[in-house]
Formats: C-alpha cells, structure tokens, sequence
C-alpha cells in the first residue's frame, strides 16, 4: 500500500523525505476459495511513519486484517497546532483546538466525556464526485484529447520507491530517507 500512500501524502501534505516501515503476517494460513487452507507468503500488514517536508510527520497503518471501529472503511486523522480533522471517504469532522476538550485521566474511573460529541462535522460546499470516476475521466481525456496527465512515469516511479523503500526499511529495522529520483 507504501506506493498508494506516497501520492496521497505527496499532494495533500508534502513530499516524502524519510520512511520508517515494519511489515508483518497476523493471519500466517488461510483458506482459497476451494476452503483448502494454504501458508500465507506476503504480508497482511504495514505500519509505518513518514517524514514530509517541512518537519511534518505522517503516520500510516495499512492493515487486511483490521476490523472497522471508525467512521468509514479508511480515515485520514491530522493534527496540526490550531487544530484536528478526521477525513473518511464521504465526511469530514474538525475539532478547533479553542474546543478541545480537557479530560481529566483517572483510571480508576470510567470516562464520562464522548469525545464524538465535540467534533464538527465539515459541510458540503459542493457535490463530491466519485474520485476513481472522475480519475478515470481525466485519464480518458489526455488518451483521446491529449489532455493533461500528472500521473505518468516519474509518479509510478516514486510510488514504486517508496514501498521497496519501505521493505528494506522493514528488513533493516531503521529509517531511510526517500532520494529525489532524477529523470
């Protein structure tokens, strides 16, 4: 998922400059779709943490085996200094830090605070289109209209970087930084 991981962060939160990954196998055998079981041989699992330009750190998990206790399939959770958003793939929740709340940890207590409920939801500006249809579109365009096309070589090329960037960081067991690629 690391090449799929390095356009999102790339265009929405800066570039890639250094990786530190750990892959792993939670569910070792599983069952074809005869029902024979067979030993896993990939990985299931990637959690990793990336260093973006401008100090920005990211954190990303990408696991099949995650069981959903969220908003949606996929969440995108940024914390900045002035505040938090929650990104899933159809709605946006923000919390200002002026309305953070301030729990008081007390283990030996249940927490009374709901701490969804001090979340805004983000209104619609505007109708979201279904982003693979409207990629799709754009793609279609730049074949027959030789319209524009930011997604060529050098984007697979940086996508395809970071996940071997990633497994090597996994094998090795440290960061690595991300080399400009020169084309």
């Amino acid at each position: 998922m690391l090449c799929h991981w390095r356009y999102v962060l790339d265009n929405l939160f800066g570039e890639v400059k250094a990786v530190s990954c750990l892959g792993a196998t939670h569910i070792p055998e599983r069952v074809d779709e005869n029902g024979k079981p067979y030993k896993a041989d990939t990985d299931d699992a990637a959690y990793a943490t990336f260093e973006l330009e401008d100090g920005v750190i990211a954190q990303i998990n990408s696991s099949w085996t995650t069981r959903v206790r969220r908003d949606d399939l996929v969440t995108f959770h940024v914390d900045g200094t002035h505040g938090s958003a929650v990104a899933g793939l159809h709605k946006c929740w923000s919390q200002h830090r002026v309305n953070t709340p301030k729990p008081v940890w007390n283990p030996d207590q249940p927490q009374t605070m709901n701490f969804f409920n001090d979340w805004e939801e983000v209104p619609d500006n505007w109708p979201a289109e279904n982003g693979f249809k409207a990629q799709w579109e754009m793609f279609l365009r730049h074949v027959a209209e030789d319209g524009p096309w930011p997604y060529g070589l050098e984007a697979g090329a940086k996508g395809v970087q970071l996940a071997e960037l990633g497994l090597k960081s996994w094998e090795e067991r440290r960061w690595l930084d991300v080399p400009k690629l020169e084309f």
